[in-house]
């Protein structure tokens, strides 16, 4: 920790004309009684995440960008989100303790708002604009020209280079980037990814419906080939999602981690129960609503259908049945069908 607090000292005096003047002894005992143990190593994180701002800032301040004192109350965010709202506090006060003990060692980049020349819009920094509101202190900001697409760069390259940027974090910026009609280019860039990959995190964004991805949220553990695996769920069968919406809202559902409330949610897409059981299933529409359910015994079946689906309904299931059982045929290649093998049936 004695040679990060020297090495975060330097990136401070680049913008500090007075740096602080600390004896080894004093950083080390002040380390000692600031940073929790199991804190170091977010701590140290941050630290290599700044560092390697640095370099770029250097550059920033080379080419003629201004390094102001701004009231975080004058900033807005990026128009493009990058990031969920961070459930776990632990960090963002971490951040808050650190600039209250040793002042903000690296400035934040913004540009001036393109609709409000008094106010500016965030290209990245927005924890720590955020802690310096919590904190009511002005927040040092390089402030550059930027046009709408190097400001989308800026912020998804920055939040590309720091590790805990998640899967689906990525994903969702990339979907918003491509809503918001930058071109795909942009988005490789933005994101430092090539096409193939680019269309890989579009594919889950668009295909996990959003309410789904909002109550999952974060997931920091949970990378790409496990929501590939959600996507491959839900894009085989439609009728999976209203299964999954009624699951999100699960009071014991809410209540879980972020990485748990993920494998949840897995879990109802991909899970299948026995069909050799006496319990009965709920047949659901794409909007979770029961339709009917079925019982099975063994050989046996009974499907009872929803009696809101009215006389007309139960007509036309009995006029289509046969055509349905054609078409099962057809599709596993069988003459008939096979004891050992039921159709499958959207399950509850």
């Amino acid at each position: 920790m004695g040679s990060m607090s020297k090495r975060s000292r330097n990136i401070a005096s680049m913008f500090a004309a007075k740096p602080p003047e600390e004896t080894p002894e004093a950083a080390a005992a002040a380390a000692a009684t600031r940073v929790p143990a199991v804190s170091v190593r977010t701590m140290r994180d941050s630290f290599t995440s700044f560092e390697r701002e640095n370099d770029d800032l250097r550059d920033l301040i080379a080419g003629g960008a201004v390094v102001l004192d701004l009231d975080p109350g004058l900033i807005d965010p990026s128009p493009i989100s990058d990031r969920f709202e961070d459930e776990d506090s632990t960090n963002f006060d971490l951040l808050c303790r650190s600039i209250a003990e040793r002042g903000q060692e690296v400035p934040v980049l913004v540009r001036r708002h393109p609709l409000d020349p008094d106010r500016y819009q965030t290209a990245y920094g927005h924890r720590r604009i955020r802690a310096a509101r919590a904190l009511r202190r002005p927040v040092r900001a390089v402030v550059r020209v930027l046009s709408d697409e190097d400001l989308v760069i800026s912020q998804g390259l920055e939040n590309s280079a720091r590790e805990d940027l998640t899967f689906i974090e990525r994903a969702m910026f990339a979907l918003r980037l491509e809503r918001a009609g930058y071109e795909r280019t942009i988005g490789s860039r933005a994101l430092s990814v090539d096409k193939p990959e680019l269309s890989k995190l579009l594919t889950v964004a668009r295909t996990v419906p959003p309410e789904i991805v909002n109550a999952i949220g974060r997931a920091p553990k949970i990378g790409r080939l496990r929501w590939q695996s959600l996507t491959n769920a839900i894009a085989r069968d439609d009728y999976i999602v209203g299964r999954l919406r009624r699951r999100a809202i699960d009071e014991d559902f809410l209540k879980m981690p972020s990485d748990d409330r993920f494998i949840e949610i897995l879990k109802a897409a991909t899970g299948h129960r026995s069909y050799n059981t006496a319990a009965e299933r709920s047949i659901l529409d794409r909007d979770g609503v029961p339709i009917a359910s079925m019982i099975y015994r063994g050989r046996n079946m009974r499907l009872t259908l929803n009696p809101d689906l009215g006389e007309s309904f139960a007509a036309y299931l009995e006029f289509r049945l046969p055509s349905l059982v054609e078409s099962y045929r057809t599709s596993f290649g069988t003459d008939k069908p096979e004891g050992s093998s039921q159709p499958r049936t959207r399950k509850g």
